[in-house]
């Protein structure tokens, strides 16, 4: 029961739904486009200044020593998932647009997610100290490795990778990271003492993200140039890549020998994937045109996997 009302409560999923509302009914155009991305880069350049201040450099530390636990999770989560996104996007071309074929890549790429896994992990009876470490650690890493695969394998000509979008990355992503590492000790106290404020700025964040994203596919004519036919590829695609998450990760875990706590955390975190990292990426990463097109199967993934998690946590419950 828990588990249905963290999926279909949960304040991000409510508003990621009115951000592509509204950029389906008043998408942004023109020069209104060129400043809702400035909006959009500071509203990124905060949430990872916040996820710096926040993120105990102890917790990072202390899961790099959980090894045993940790490398088959980053293996899994950028090394099979990514192979499968590319072969997924690979065999998408074609009788998908380019951009969302290529948002199959992207998904294989991106991080694990950080407040549901732990969520679930927890209803489930599962390791909730590693899935919050693991977390930690793989999203630190996705700065690092999702933006340079994609823009090794990615062509320039349809995602407009270059020097400058790199540089993108460092000021927006990268930066402001480290100064909130830097700036811990000083401003850590402030952020922890107002949890719920903060928290309130991350959603809205990846909502202005996926708003500006979306906002250029719709404006590019996203509902009505991708077809019925092509519609049920994408979900019937994107549920390929979550069976391949979800049973992989579990059958991973178990031929591991990891202990029944640690196999649901391992399950978890391995399995779902970050909007919070999506968006923001998307959106540093690609003109807002293609972004949007390329946000399709993160969006359609992350909603489903949420709608997967809660009977999964409600039946490890039952078993413990």
């Amino acid at each position: 029961m828990m588990g249905r009302v963290l999926t279909f409560f949960d304040p991000l999923v409510r508003l990621l739904l009115v951000a592509i509302v509204a950029a389906s009914l008043l998408p942004v155009s023109g020069q209104g486009a060129v400043i809702a991305r400035i909006v959009s880069d500071v509203a990124i350049f905060l949430l990872f200044l916040l996820n710096g201040l926040r993120l105990p450099r102890s917790k990072v530390f202390t899961g790099l020593r959980h090894l045993r636990f940790l490398l088959p999770l980053i293996v899994f989560v950028f090394g099979v998932m990514g192979l499968v996104g590319w072969f997924v996007s690979a065999r998408a071309d074609g009788l998908l647009p380019a951009s969302v074929a290529l948002g199959f890549l992207f998904l294989g790429v991106l991080p694990s997610t950080v407040q549901s896994a732990t969520a679930y992990t927890s209803l489930a009876g599962g390791n909730v100290a590693n899935s919050v470490v693991a977390a930690a650690v793989l999203n630190i890493l996705g700065v690092f490795i999702s933006a340079p695969i994609i823009a090794l394998v990615v062509s320039g000509g349809v995602a407009g990778l270059d020097l400058g979008t790199l540089e993108r990355i460092g000021m927006i992503l990268l930066l402001p990271f480290l100064l909130g590492q830097m700036l811990q000790g000083w401003l850590g106290p402030l952020v922890a003492d107002r949890k719920r404020l903060f928290s309130l700025m991350d959603r809205f964040a990846i909502a202005i993200a996926v708003y500006v994203a979306f906002s250029g596919a719709v404006v590019q004519g996203l509902w009505t140039f991708i077809s019925l036919g092509e519609w049920l590829v994408l979900l019937g695609l994107v549920g390929l890549m979550l069976a391949v998450g979800f049973i992989g990760a579990w059958a991973l875990g178990g031929a591991l020998g990891l202990l029944r706590a640690d196999r649901i955390s391992f399950l978890f975190a391995g399995a779902q994937k970050s909007i919070a990292m999506g968006a923001p990426l998307a959106a540093v990463l690609f003109a807002p045109e293609v972004a949007g097109l390329i946000l399709l199967p993160v969006l359609i993934y992350h909603l489903v996997q949420l709608i997967i998690s809660a009977p999964l946590a409600s039946r490890f419950t039952r078993q413990g």
